[in-house]
């Protein structure tokens, strides 16, 4: 796949796509919280990842941490992008209300408040860690994987999520108090939280 892809095979990209577009699109929701954004960094992540496909090493194993790379570099493009249009809007005028009164709103409702109260959380990392939790934890990647998505080395995995784990058992331990959103159910806010402790692959050999 990886000698496919690297001499642009149109066939090849349209497999990957197939195989990882839920996974970059996973890991982008996860890094900022919100779905539409999530699927522009999945677009642009696999149109990056064909612009640049002559940069692959012809050899080596998965194309996901490659992907996801790109994937967490796009995420904090957006993240910028966001902050930029959050700061124009503060200074517009506040429009007025419009209700919503489509039968699945209550399910939307309850599926934000989840996942902003998570949010809430991560965003107490900091953004290295937030990458690296996601990526180890929640996408499975392994360590190795993990350093060569982020261009790091293995050992600064282990530290930044060995951190990022610890600060999470703390907010689990707190419960959701000031720091979390208060209106979302204390058991799915901690149950997202408590995967922080779930094992790590290890990497391969």
């Amino acid at each position: 796949m990886r000698r496919r892809v690297r001499a642009g095979e149109r066939d090849a990209f349209a497999e990957l796509y197939e195989q990882c577009a839920r996974t970059v699109y996973n890991h982008g929701l996860r890094l900022t919280g919100d779905w539409s954004t999530a699927e522009e960094i999945m677009s642009e992540t696999f149109l990056t990842a064909w612009r640049v496909r002559e940069r692959l090493e012809a050899d080596g194993g998965s194309l996901v941490p490659w992907l996801l790379g790109i994937a967490t570099n796009k995420a904090e493009n957006a993240r910028r992008g966001s902050r930029r249009r959050l700061a124009f809007l503060v200074r517009q005028p506040q429009p007025p209300a419009v209700t919503d009164f489509a039968p699945e709103v209550d399910g939307r409702i309850d599926d934000a408040r989840r996942l902003g109260a998570v949010q809430i959380a991560l965003r107490q990392l900091r953004r290295s860690e937030r990458e690296v939790l996601s990526l180890c934890v929640w996408s499975g990647l392994d360590y190795q994987q993990t350093a060569e998505a982020l261009g790091i080395p293995v050992g600064t995995v282990r530290s930044r999520l060995s951190r990022a784990r610890a600060k999470l058992a703390r907010l689990t331990d707190e419960g959701p108090g000031t720091n979390m959103e208060p209106q979302a159910p204390r058991g799915k806010v901690i149950s997202e939280a408590a995967l922080a402790a779930l094992p790590v692959r290890e990497e391969t050999v």
